[in-house]
């Protein structure tokens, strides 16, 4: 069972990227790609909301994930897309499989991020492409700032939610094995509101885990607070938002150790 298996049903309702926004990032993938009809693997693949543009254009697509429900989410879309359940620690594909390995929103709560890095690199071919994605919103943004809130009072309450992001870890782990850069595969105006948030991380996986007269002391509290501090819970907020491509290379077969 995976954190989110429950929440897959309303994930991309609440987490849809913007209309275009997923097959830019495929066209930006593809071209970071020397091979003229690349093998793709998308670990976290989900529900597909990165992935989907892959398997509709038929690219040679394969996505995994841990959780058994987002995958279920992913298959129900039209067509028949080619994913697999399993441990990102533990890829079930032979060695040099990959042209290019995706890993998109995957790194918060990773424990393990060696070995899945490991992983990755050992499913990777020689002159393959290692690409690390993410939406970038504003650190003074209304997200931000309810995030940064309601951690505040878990805390006042004794509870703690594991945020911990190895991504930086990982970045600093490519960087010194490979060649990088960096791209802005698409920017975009998007309205946030605290009410949006409070819908949303309702259902986060790690949040939707804690006791429920836990989820609603907090909830409550934090819609107090930005009550108080926004106006409203319905107070509009335009933000500039984008996705970030990070495209690592590597110039020796040499294999990161777990």
């Amino acid at each position: 069972m995976s954190a989110y298996d429950a929440v897959a049903s309303s994930f991309d309702r609440l987490r849809a990227l913007p209309e275009g926004v997923p097959q830019s990032i495929r066209a930006a993938v593809l071209a970071a790609v020397e091979a003229p009809s690349p093998r793709l693997l998308d670990i976290g693949a989900g529900t597909g909301r990165i992935g989907w543009p892959f398997v509709a254009a038929g690219d040679d697509y394969a996505g995994v994930d841990l959780s058994f429900g987002m995958l279920r989410e992913f298959a129900e879309r039209d067509g028949g897309p080619r994913l697999a359940q399993a441990d990102a620690e533990r890829l079930p594909f032979r060695d040099q499989t990959f042209d290019a390995v995706m890993l998109v929103h995957v790194f918060g709560g990773m424990r393990g991020w060696r070995r899945v890095l490991a992983e990755a690199r050992r499913v990777l071919r020689a002159r393959g492409a290692l690409m690390i994605g993410r939406a970038v919103a504003p650190a003074d943004g209304v997200d931000a700032r309810m995030k940064q809130r309601l951690a505040q009072l878990l805390a006042e309450r004794g509870v703690t939610i594991d945020a911990r992001n190895a991504r930086e870890d990982v970045e600093r782990s490519l960087a010194a094995a490979a060649a990088s850069r960096t791209i802005t595969v698409a920017t975009w105006s998007a309205e946030r509101t605290p009410r949006r948030f409070l819908d949303r991380h309702r259902t986060g996986a790690r949040f939707a885990a804690l006791p429920e007269a836990t989820k609603q002391e907090a909830l409550g509290a934090l819609a107090a607070w930005a009550t108080a501090t926004f106006g409203a819970l319905d107070t509009a907020c335009r933000e500039q938002h984008a996705f970030e491509l990070q495209i690592f290379t590597f110039p020796t077969v040499d294999r990161l150790h777990a």
